[in-house]
């Protein structure tokens, strides 16, 4: 007697595209996507056609040069400094409590709500870095230099209003620039080389 061949029973397969698509949606709906994040940086205004070049002259003493050579280390000033150290030789720099003759001078201005001040009003963090400088070392230090004006608008901030700065409003947060204008100059970057 020949045997039968057994037919194999079929799968039901009409609903496998809903699932799939059921899954698919779930997993988007999820999971997370990393985003790259960049620098929280507003480039300068365009420079109008009609406007003429001028050179600023800028007292030596309202400079304050901070280089990153090609081993990554940090000069600030006449000092080598580790990266945890440089915001304060920034803070220290910026405020000037004491008008001292090697820091930025101190100017009086009438700012809004604070009435009459001492600002050091012509100052300059100018950064400097090798072409051999690591990125991050770079973005470090212009980070740290960030958070030495966010420290200090922060503290006149809650001295005055009893909030952080990105709390006030416009014209309270215009007041306060004033006080703590942010005036950083970036130079193209230079071959210095490293420390002997």
């Amino acid at each position: 007697m020949a045997r039968k061949k057994r037919k194999v029973p079929q799968v039901n397969s009409t609903s496998t595209a809903d699932i799939a698509f059921m899954m698919l949606l779930f997993f988007l709906l999820t999971s997370s996507m990393d985003t790259d994040k960049g620098l929280s940086r507003r480039l300068p205004q365009p420079v109008p056609k009609d406007q003429k070049e001028q050179d600023t002259e800028v007292k030596k003493r309202n400079i304050l040069v901070v280089l990153i050579n090609s081993s990554n280390q940090i000069l600030c000033g006449d000092d080598y400094v580790q990266l945890a150290q440089v915001k304060d030789r920034v803070k220290d720099f910026i405020k000037n409590p004491t008008n001292n003759e090697h820091m930025p001078e101190q100017i009086s201005v009438d700012v809004p709500y604070f009435g009459n001040m001492m600002v050091s009003k012509n100052h300059v963090i100018s950064l400097q870095n090798d072409r051999g400088t690591n990125y991050q070392a770079y973005i470090d230090v212009q980070n740290e230099i960030a958070a030495a004006y966010n420290e200090l608008r922060d503290d006149v901030s809650l001295q005055k209003f009893g909030k952080k700065y990105i709390d006030l409003d416009e014209e309270q947060q215009k007041a306060v620039q004033m006080i703590y204008t942010q005036r950083i100059s970036e130079a193209e970057p230079k071959n210095y080389g490293g420390v002997k």
